[in-house]
């Protein structure tokens, strides 16, 4: 998992990356203090998962600053940062095309699993008046994202999809899954849906839990057996 973190917050920033690296060994994270910096790094390397930009760091400009990385790095999800959710910002950063809106009254764990979210294509809203973390399943990332779309909840949105296997499988890991059923490697899969191969990590790992396999071999036998994915 490669991130990009552009925060002006010095302590808030090296605890953030810290935190990240000691729970994930395999995360590289990189940082910059204000949005000129970030946009050079990715000018130069572009090689992120995910672009996590803090709203009101200098070089933002309101969201002109998340409008440009969008414009620039369509491929990369974009999530924005902030100290307060405010209703206005997190509707207006959703319409801009971000896959998330982090308060930085998260948690720690709130914000892992939020960024686990966003990196298997979900799109991640704040909590509202209580504290769990709701998310709003973004498949197929299927064009920009609306206010009538940006969120439904989690149970809203599977009894939509009409996810009727017992498995609750999303529309994206049986794509996944019909895949794994080949044999073919991740970064096959990868390639063949348009997706980086960290996403499908992460889908494949989702497959696993539901299915209760402990590995994607184990994930195509039970599949088979109750005919998921073909």
């Amino acid at each position: 998992m490669k991130l990009l973190l552009a925060d002006d917050h010095t302590l808030f920033r090296d605890a953030l990356v810290q935190y990240i690296e000691r729970s994930d060994p395999d995360s590289q994270v990189t940082v910059a203090e204000n949005f000129e910096q970030a946009f050079d790094i990715m000018g130069k390397s572009g090689n992120q998962d995910l672009i996590m930009l803090d709203l009101r760091m200098p070089g933002m400009h309101g969201l002109k600053g998340l409008e440009e990385m969008r414009k620039h790095f369509p491929e990369t999800p974009v999530v924005l940062m902030s100290g307060v959710a405010e209703p206005e910002d997190v509707r207006a950063v959703v319409e801009l095309g971000a896959v998330g809106y982090f308060p930085k009254t998260l948690t720690g764990k709130e914000l892992l699993k939020a960024i686990e979210a966003v990196l298997s294509g979900e799109v991640f809203m704040p909590p509202s008046n209580n504290n769990s973390v709701k998310l709003k399943p973004s498949y197929y990332d299927d064009g920009p994202i609306t206010p009538q779309n940006s969120y439904g909840g989690m149970h809203e949105a599977q009894e939509s999809l009409n996810v009727d296997d017992k498995f609750n499988l999303t529309p994206r890991e049986k794509d996944v899954l019909s895949y794994l059923l080949t044999g073919v490697s991740n970064k096959e899969i990868a390639n063949a849906l348009g997706l980086q191969v960290v996403t499908i990590k992460l889908h494949v790992r989702g497959i696993c839990r539901k299915l209760g396999a402990k590995n994607r071999t184990q994930a195509a036998l039970i599949a088979r057996e109750h005919n998921l994915g073909q």
